[in-house]
């Protein structure tokens, strides 16, 4: 693809001096003049990536290639071969110096200041290499040129009445052989004319001598058809270069030669102008006309700023009814003979019948004026009907299909045949321009037009002289103030209501996502949205009109943050998605691990994972006692029960390599005598991790039994999370599974004997210690320690076989609070008896099946209670102090009834029982639970919510 654009690139940069060579020339007010129209289409892909081009090429000057005003010079081409071809190109192609050809040394000029000839050259033959031009063409290429060069060096003379015959027919030899015909077929093609009469069913062939002039003619017609269609073959080898012949999308870029008065102007000069008038017209047709036009019909308040419309002087030239100058000419020339003498004159006799009564038209005695949209021209009639028929008669071509050259065979493919059978006047010149100027317009109008008018600040041709008038004038006629002051007072913007409500309705709420209501009122509030001044918008009967570009900005840049917001919230709500998956997934994956062994508390088989409950990575105390290069994986608060079992709290640090347990001691010696600090209590290595045991009830005990050390017996609410991040990495550690075992007697060694002898007799005199598990009535577990035994009574919990996506309705469809266990064997909680009692009660009254309970109940109606409710101030008893007249300030607010906790993260409920937060808001904290799940209000809800989404104030 990168290949391919770089392609396009260089097609399109190497194009440019192929087609000037052969298109541009020197004139007396520009050194460099496209004397051809060129449009060129930038061809784009739907990516806006830049995949081909097209050249067409519009009205070519080819009367240059015979004749050249004082001080310009032929195409650029003819003196590139002069000074830049080798040896052997010169040898074969017989050329010579400038000054040696009649189409060259009509003007006197040969160089252009700063322009190097045959380094222009070299460029000219490795742009055709770039374009896959062949060798073999470029040198057919090479001997047209000459050939054209060649022809225009035969001269005629008179040779009896109405004949003709070569002065020198040694001129004859050259062309003859580069153009691979005959010499004597050359001079009889040139000199004669075959004619067909057909009268009734026969066909009377005559062939009509030519006399000098006429000769001529026909020798510069065939220089000038040589020329063109080589022309023509160059924009078609470039055209297949770009390697695509439709596209997408496309720029285009139009580049032809501008408006021109000379001191003589002939046919050439009325033609370019021509061209110029059409463009013209359709500068003001879009820019001037239709905008103000579009005001009118849209009813908006505008002032009409007047201009001129050269509609007139375009009509003037190529109208049918009443018929034009081009249809004039085009009739005087179908009347032409043999003799053009007298038909020019008969042409001015015409128009000053036809034309006298219009305003823009004047004659004299050598021709007409005609009052353009860039002033007044003089044209001289001289040769107008003469280049006006442009005949290459058929004896030309079927002279040119002889030929031994296949390149130039190809250069001619007409049909003769059906040429002769064709009736009809024959195409002229005036005709071919008018037809192809019209065809440039309708493709132009089918494109939105921008303009870049080039204004020509001298004659000198040389930078830093400036002519005012010459620059005025310019401006003048060009348009550019009338262009001007119709933007400056018009409207930089303007769209359909429908479109532009389509772009802007996410600005405000009114009208997002959708407006059904009537688009003005849509409309405003958009713009009440942005706060726009009034005076710079206005509404028509069917767009919208704004009137300077920093008002759009604004609409812009509102409608770039909305989409800003409204991404944020799809992106938000997108990694929720994503993340609730992942959890599910994770979920899954713990509830492996304990499915049909171990029972499931309601409140842990549906929680979100979250990895850090402690807050590791904002305490540096605890990040200096691990690695650096440890990352921690898990870190939560545990219970730890020593060989008494006596709770001691602990910090859970694991990593993929290690488990730490973090406690906290006094210090007793020192400058931070008094102070309590983290210490690793104990660590220990994955890989040495030989089994873990659980129950198989809902409690949360488990207990790491290590290689040749002591076990360790711990509590904790996020056992199951613990456990699969335990999985996984020792797994990646020793390749095997973790063993974890689960049964309702538990015993282990409480003594630290490393020696597995050691160890037994150790048990034997009493160190083994026993955690037994029995069928209690509450969902807190009842720790009893007799002895070595513990034991501990916990309610049933989710069956076995429970995972988070299937638990059924009689369990209940949304989670109980987090289970908290009691931190001392005869140490109750303030109420709490009380509490359990009443709840034991209510399950021991009930042998019915518990139904599931709705998950929204009654909140619904107590919001439209709520809402309903008016203000009852007025029911409140009056303060003694309070004057009716003159108020006290208010009383300070009464301080809250419980602490408040501010969130610092978003958190959704994922179940019935738990309350949503935003980042910023104030939660009543009404109990902190164990398990990390406290218990808050907001906004009048009450429910379950993680501690660590939360800060206390």
């Amino acid at each position: 693809k990168q290949w391919y654009q770089r392609r396009v690139a260089i097609t399109a940069g190497e194009s440019n001096p192929l087609l000037e060579a052969f298109g541009n020339a020197k004139t007396v007010r520009n050194n460099n003049s496209s004397r051809f129209g060129k449009y060129i289409e930038l061809q784009f892909s739907a990516a806006a990536l830049p995949d081909g081009g097209k050249i067409s090429n519009f009205l070519l000057e080819k009367s240059r290639v015979c004749m050249q005003n004082v001080n310009e010079r032929n195409f650029h081409i003819f003196y590139q071969v002069l000074a830049g071809a080798s040896e052997d190109e010169r040898g074969e192609c017989g050329l010579g110096e400038p000054d040696y050809y009649w189409y060259l040394n009509q003007s006197g000029t040969y160089t252009v200041d700063g322009t190097n000839d045959a380094k222009e050259y070299a460029d000219t033959r490795h742009a055709m290499d770039i374009m896959n031009i062949d060798i073999n063409t470029q040198w057919d290429i090479l001997r047209i040129i000459s050939g054209v060069l060649h022809l225009g060096n035969i001269t005629f003379v008179e040779h009896g009445p109405n004949a003709s015959d070569p002065a020198d027919r040694s001129f004859l030899q050259y062309p003859a052989y580069l153009l691979g015909v005959e010499e004597d077929r050359l001079c009889k093609a040139l000199t004669t004319r075959i004619m067909e009469s057909r009268w009734g069913g026969k066909v009377d062939i005559t062939e009509v001598t030519l006399n000098p002039e006429q000769a001529v003619s026909t020798r510069d017609a065939l220089a000038k058809a040589l020329y063109l269609r080589l022309f023509d073959f160059l924009v078609l080898a470039v055209n297949k270069a770009f390697l695509k012949d439709k596209s997408d999308f496309c720029i285009g870029v139009l580049d032809i030669y501008g408006f021109e008065i000379f001191e003589t102007n002939g046919f050439e000069q009325f033609c370019i102008n021509f061209v110029n008038e059409k463009l013209q017209q359709i500068f003001i047709e879009l820019t001037l006309k239709a905008e103000q036009d579009e005001y009118v019909e849209e009813g908006i308040s505008w002032k009409p700023i007047d201009y001129f419309n050269n509609k007139c002087v375009c009509d003037l030239i190529e109208s049918k009814r009443p018929p034009g100058l081009m249809c004039i000419l085009d009739d005087v020339c179908a009347t032409m003979h043999a003799v053009s003498e007298g038909a020019d004159i008969k042409f001015v006799e015409k128009l000053a019948g036809a034309c006298s009564e219009n305003e823009h038209f004047n004659n004299y005695n050598q021709g007409f004026i005609i009052v353009h949209y860039a002033g007044k021209v003089e044209y001289n009639v001289a040769g107008f009907c003469e280049r006006n028929k442009d005949v290459l008669f058929n004896d030309v071509i079927e002279l040119m299909q002889s030929t031994t050259n296949k390149f130039i065979r190809t250069l001619f493919p007409e049909d003769l045949v059906a040429l002769k059978e064709k009736k009809g006047k024959p195409t002229t010149a005036g005709f071919k321009i008018r037809t192809q100027a019209n065809v440039l317009v309708e493709r132009l109008m089918e494109c939105t037009p921008h303009y870049i008018r080039c204004i020509k600040p001298n004659e000198t041709k040389k930078p830093h002289d400036w002519e005012d008038l010459r620059a005025k004038h310019q401006v003048e006629y060009l348009g550019l103030k009338e262009n001007i002051r119709v933007r400056r007072a018009g409207f930089a913007y303007r769209r359909p209501f429908a479109k532009f409500l389509s772009r802007y309705a996410i600005i405000t709420k009114e009208t997002w996502p959708r407006w059904t209501g009537e688009p003005g009122r849509g409309i405003k509030h958009v713009m009440d949205a942005v706060s726009m001044d009034p005076s710079q918008w206005q509404m028509g009967t069917s767009k919208i009109f704004i009137k300077a570009p920093e008002s759009l900005f604004l609409l812009e840049e509102t409608r770039e943050r909305k989409f800003d917001h409204y991404a944020r919230v799809i992106q938000s709500a997108w990694r929720a998605y994503v993340r609730r998956r992942e959890m599910a997934a994770i979920r899954e994956k713990a509830t492996d691990i304990l499915f049909n062994k171990k029972m499931r508390r309601r409140a842990s088989i549906r929680r979100c994972f979250v990895g850090d409950y402690i807050g590791f990575n904002q305490n540096a105390g605890l990040r200096a006692l691990v690695g650096k290069r440890e990352r921690i994986e898990f870190a939560c608060q545990v219970n730890k029960y020593d060989r008494r079992y006596k709770v001691q709290k602990r910090d859970l640090l694991m990593s993929g390599q290690h488990i730490y347990l973090i406690g906290r001691e006094m210090v007793k010696k020192g400058p931070q005598a008094g102070q309590l600090i983290e210490k690793i209590t104990r660590t220990i290595q994955v890989a040495e991790i030989e089994n873990v045991d659980l129950s198989t009830r809902q409690d949360d005990f488990f207990v790491i039994r290590v290689k040749e050390a002591f076990p360790s017996i711990l509590e904790s609410v996020f056992k199951t999370e613990f456990l699969t991040i335990l999985s996984e990495k020792f797994l990646a550690s020793t390749g095997n599974n973790v063993n974890i075992s689960f049964s309702d007697q538990i015993s282990y060694t409480a003594k630290k004997d490393a020696n597995k002898m050691k160890a037994w007799l150790g048990s034997m005199m009493g160190d083994e210690r026993v955690l037994s598990f029995i069928t209690g009535n509450e969902d807190f577990p009842e720790l009893v320690a007799k002895g070595k035994t513990l034991t501990i009574a916990i309610g049933n919990g989710l069956p076995r076989d429970s995972r988070p996506g299937n638990i059924s309705a009689r369990q209940g469809s949304f989670a109980k609070k987090p289970s908290r266990t009691k931190q001392s064997i005869n140490y109750q909680p303030p109420g709490s008896q009380k509490k359990k009692s009443n709840l034991s009660m209510s399950r021991s009254n009930s042998s019915m099946e518990r139904p599931s309970m709705h998950k929204v109940g009654a909140k619904q109606s107590a919001k439209n209670l709520h809402a309903g409710q008016s203000n009852r101030d007025f029911m409140k008893v009056p303060s003694p102090n309070m004057s009716i007249k003159r108020k006290g300030p208010p009383p300070p607010p009464p301080p809250p009834k419980y602490p408040q906790v501010r969130a610092i993260w978003d958190y959704q409920a994922q179940d019935a029982e738990e309350l949503s937060m935003k980042t910023g808001d104030m939660i009543n904290l009404l109990k902190k639970e164990g398990s990390g799940w406290w218990v808050g209000e907001l906004n009048g809800n009450k429910g379950l919510f993680p501690f660590n989404y939360v800060e206390e104030i």
